[in-house]
């Protein structure tokens, strides 16, 4: 107890930069033994956990951070994996800046909040080195069968929620590795691919089927899955780009922050990536423009830098304090030597044939608030500028496709957003026996709320399929 006034907050040491964007390696080590107690011992053990109630897993943040204070990391470990099935990428990717840390109490007390993210992937990764984590083994094996499409965060969830309860469990996925946004989306610098790699083996092992380059809609079709399983969970993410509607910014001219961060991914895996040869992904000796301002745009910036770009610039319309993104990615990304134009909007990108030279912008002013409370960002009259720009990549966030049309399931219902519709108090579509959960629902989100839909969603279809089983 008040350690926390005792013990500074310390994070786990960083590369430095020049250090750092020389590879794509992850830029921060993971705490040792000493200061992941050390770090522990600074929770408050508050009486009303206000980590706990900002964490959308609803992990139970200080008891296991008492159990590491203690030295118990196992048990610690043990706590922290009972509600979430990817502790150790979570520990990484989640902005605990806007989440638990953000609702910590000595944190809000101006004392430093407790460093959960860091001793999570601590004891998780220190489960992993001792051997703590063993295959799926559950106690009953059933007949049912799910199947899921898509490997990404939701669909892992589910997937080893099912395996947990004896289910058999089949997965579906379009691209050639599983892992889905967390393989081909998220930077190796922030999350290194042999961690995602190393958990979709854990669930290989634990008797969970996976279907590579299988896309379903094309070579294999949803009415199929629903005759063959008791029930499917649509998981897939959301991957169309919003287009940049300004003059000049045509296919050519600018690069979908989604294509070029894939890209980058398959070079790390060694994959042969043609755009990038060409040069058109590729951003080496260039002056690279992002537009947006939100993890995605962080991402690509970063990735920039390390692709040994001239310069990069960061272009957002609205100020730094209402940029959607993460503020320890903005962080990062200044220390990597990013620019940043804040209250900035494009206005045409100019160059000569298929290669931008130019983006022509203008200053924005924030002015009344609209209906989710954000200020709606309006020009600056006579405030045009330029920018050199050989590379203009777009980061605008994304759309989900037409699912109904690429299923062929003309009844599946969505809904204004294009999203899927589910129902009020569940996650069951408008099909029978079809369930959905993660981004495919939400529209482009974090991480852990995708993990917490994929569980919940798997605890639903396990009910419904057991309670008709009795019924019958």
């Amino acid at each position: 107890m008040l350690r926390f006034a005792q013990t500074e907050r310390r994070s786990p040491p960083r590369r430095d930069r020049a250090e750092r964007i020389a590879d794509f390696d992850e830029i921060s080590a993971t705490l040792d033994v000493q200061n992941l107690h050390a770090q522990s011992e600074r929770c408050a053990g508050c009486g009303v956990p206000f980590c706990q109630s900002g964490c959308p897993l609803d992990n139970n943040i200080p008891d296991w951070l008492n159990l590491a204070a203690e030295g118990q990391e196992h048990a610690a470990w043990v706590l922290s994996n009972a509600t979430n099935t990817l502790p150790e990428i979570c520990g990484r990717i989640c902005p605990q800046d806007r989440l638990c840390e953000q609702a910590c109490v000595p944190g809000q007390a101006g004392f430093g909040a407790i460093t959960i993210g860091a001793v999570e992937t601590a004891l998780s990764e220190q489960a992993w080195r001792e051997g703590w984590v063993s295959p799926i083994s559950p106690p009953v094996e059933h007949k049912h069968s799910v199947a899921i499409v898509g490997s990404g965060p939701a669909g892992l969830a589910a997937a080893a929620m099912l395996r947990e309860n004896g289910f058999q469990v089949e997965i579906f996925e379009r691209a050639d590795r599983p892992g889905g946004l967390l393989t081909y989306g998220i930077p190796s610098f922030k999350l290194e691919k042999t961690v995602v790699l190393r958990r979709t083996e854990w669930l290989m092992q634990s008797g969970v089927k996976f279907h590579l380059n299988c896309e379903v809609g094309k070579d294999v079709t949803l009415a199929e899955l629903r005759r063959q399983h008791d029930a499917v969970l649509l998981a897939g993410g959301v991957y169309q780009a919003r287009q940049l509607s300004v003059p000049g910014a045509s296919d050519n001219m600018i690069v979908p922050a989604l294509d070029y961060l894939i890209s980058a991914n398959r070079l790390g895996f060694g994959d042969a990536v043609e755009d990038f040869n060409s040069g058109r992904l590729d951003a080496s000796n260039k002056n690279v423009v992002v537009i947006g301002g939100g993890d995605t745009a962080m991402d690509c910036v970063r990735t920039a830098v390390r692709q040994g770009a001239k310069k990069v610039i960061c272009l957002y319309r609205r100020d730094e304090e209402n940029m959607p993104g993460s503020r320890k990615e903005l962080q990062n990304a200044r220390e990597e030597g990013v620019e940043f134009f804040w209250l900035a909007a494009p206005k045409a990108i100019h160059g000569a044939g298929d290669t931008p030279t130019e983006i022509r912008a203008v200053r924005m002013q924030l002015g009344a608030p609209q209906k989710d409370g954000r200020a709606l960002p309006e020009e600056v009259p006579q405030s045009a500028f330029a920018l050199p720009a050989d590379m203009v990549i777009t980061a605008l966030g994304f759309t989900p496709e037409d699912l109904p049309a690429k299923y062929a399931a003309p009844d599946l219902e969505t809904t204004q957003w294009g999203t899927l519709a589910i129902g009020r108090n569940g996650y069951e579509t408008s099909l029978a026996r079809v369930y959905a959960a993660g981004d495919c629902v939400r529209g482009a989100s974090l991480v852990v709320w995708a993990i917490r839909e994929g569980r919940d969603a798997a605890m639903e279809m396990i009910g419904d399929i057991l309670r008709k089983e009795l019924a019958a």
